[in-house]
């Protein structure tokens, strides 16, 4: 028997599969009405699962995931932090695949090559992910590689989210019609001696969390695929969007007692908890005393510091078995420096815009579009710096960028609330962050971690501050980045990296080895829906 067990407010069954070299899913995703806060709405559940079933993989394996969209809307699912290496025909964002119709299945087919982590998976249309449709994915180590820690006793994934009573068709005509969202309803936590292993993912809307367990201290080993320097910590930021992995060690004369585990909004006007129950064997139902207290609340400077200490783990091998500091990222020459900066305008509508641009897609995914050498995909000319002139624009925000160069990005963020980037395709290296001097120089880069800077796939960009980050191209294709804030992004705040080899813009010309070519069963629609 474990020695602890947890009693939340919501159980999640996840589905434990066997290691191997292909696995095959098949899921049918349709509405469901529940209560995950006490008041019924329609829910998206995968399997009549809500959070969905785990998707658990080791390094290298191939996965075919048959998807049945059984709503009455067409349906993506993203792989957030899954890297799909040259393969972003199966990144499941509007730019990279037509929908799933309702009534009709498509299967995604991809490999986790090269990757190790705790991840998640997300509806990505038309504000579904406001309805549920989430679920958890671990990457394990192959064998041959060994992790920098004891083997947990086992693994919980604990999914944490702000959670909306509000329909999401309701949520999605506010945006529509120019209302911004307002505070969630609440706060979802789902999940399940000993040392444990908690994979711990932000898969809320807007709402950035601490994480926390009562008298209990977490050891952070991982986050989105990459080991970080092994420190202890009583609380832990979780950002809409990221993952991370905790070792929580049971307690010795802990029989007979039950303990709190919280996640509570941070940075935000108000407040919000929720609250599971850490058991253990013969105790009571609930705890005693209060909530264990976090940090507080608009305590900035807490939480960039944090985010600060969270380092890379130079000695472990992760994927592969050589060390992951063996990757000198910090002598690397940089080929481009961009500077991206969120802001807000009104173009017959509030929407939100980098460097004054508003994405807006021209209806046939821009991946379909290159490789039928559509019109559509001559999108122009993206600022790679902001434009200060006051005008904003629509337009398919593209970056055109060349496979195996060196980017600089830097985020600035010149307004009071918190942002959150993420990038499908890649991990980046969070080398410099700042709060409160609103935008980058230069004289910035002295500031830089260029030794063991965390290596992720979502990060933060504090208000009136920067981020600045680092990545390696070396994974062709079309990649999004966008705000993980949905509100955000479903409003315009997002662009995408075309990667090619130079002299491949003839998708004919392009070698398996850089990029997979179009799958035989790809969904076509727009203008190439009668081709």
């Amino acid at each position: 028997m474990s020695p602890f067990s947890l009693i939340l407010f919501y159980f999640s069954s996840l589905a434990v599969l066997v290691d191997g070299k292909s696995l095959s899913y098949d899921w049918t995703v349709s509405f469901s009405h529940r209560a995950p806060l006490a008041l019924t709405k329609q829910v998206i559940v995968i399997n009549d699962q809500f959070p969905g079933p785990l998707l658990n993989a080791t390094t290298n394996d191939v996965l075919n995931i048959n998807v049945h969209n059984n709503l009455t809307e067409p349906f993506l699912m993203t792989w957030n932090g899954l890297q799909m290496r040259r393969n972003s025909w199966q990144d499941g964002v509007q730019e990279t695949n037509c929908p799933i119709l309702p009534g009709r299945n498509w299967t995604y087919s991809f490999q986790v090559k090269d990757q190790i982590g705790s991840f998640f998976y997300f509806p990505s249309l038309l504000l579904h992910k406001a309805a549920g449709g989430y679920g958890p994915i671990r990457v394990n180590n192959r064998e041959v590689i060994p992790i920098p820690f004891p083997q947990p006793h086992g693994d919980i994934d604990v999914l944490i989210g702000d959670w909306y009573s509000a329909d999401h068709r309701d949520l999605r005509a506010l945006l529509d019609n120019g209302t911004g969202l307002q505070n969630p309803s609440g706060i979802l936590i789902n999940g399940r001696g000993a040392t444990y292993r908690l994979r711990i993912s932000n898969v809320g809307l807007k709402t950035s969390l601490n994480f926390r367990i009562q008298d209990h201290l977490m050891l952070l080993v991982e986050t989105e695929g990459s080991y970080t320097a092994q420190q202890t910590y009583s609380n832990l930021d979780i950002h809409v969007g990221q993952s991370s992995s905790v070792l929580v060690t049971a307690k010795n004369q802990t029989s007979g007692k039950s303990f709190y585990m919280v996640a509570s909004s941070r940075l935000t006007d108000a407040e919000l908890f929720g609250v599971g129950v850490i058991r253990y064997p013969n105790s009571d139902d609930f705890p005693s005393g209060p909530l264990p207290p976090g940090p507080q609340l608009h305590d900035y400077f807490y939480s960039i510091e944090q985010a600060r200490s969270i380092r890379w783990n130079l000695s472990a091998g992760a994927a592969r078995p050589n060390p992951q500091g063996s990757y000198h990222y910090g002598s690397i020459n940089v080929s481009h420096t961009i500077v991206l900066r969120n802001g807000e305008t009104d173009i017959n509508r509030h929407l939100y815009t980098v460097n004054g641009v508003s994405f807006v897609s021209q209806g046939t995914p821009l991946k379909m579009a290159d490789y039928f050498e559509l019109e559509t995909s001559k999108t122009g000319i993206f600022p790679d710096t902001p434009i200060d002139n006051g005008i904003s624009t629509l337009n398919t925000s593209v970056i055109n960028a060349n496979y195996r160069e060196f980017y600089h990005l830097v985020f600035e963020n010149p307004t009071p609330s918190l942002q959150t980037w993420h990038l499908d395709g890649y991990n980046f290296f969070v080398v410099g962050m700042e709060f409160g001097t609103s935008s980058w120089e230069e004289g910035m880069k002295a500031t830089y971690n260029l030794n063991d800077a965390v290596s992720r796939s979502t990060v933060q960009v504090y208000p009136f501050g920067w981020t600045a980050v680092m990545v390696m191209l070396d994974n062709q294709g079309l990649w999004n980045l966008r705000s993980q804030d949905v509100e955000r992004w479903y409003l315009g705040q997002e662009l995408y990296l075309r990667v090619r080899g130079i002299g491949e813009e003839d998708p004919s010309t392009i070698p398996v080895r850089d990029e997979f070519p179009i799958p035989e069963n790809a969904i076509l629609c727009g203008e190439i829906s009668g081709l």
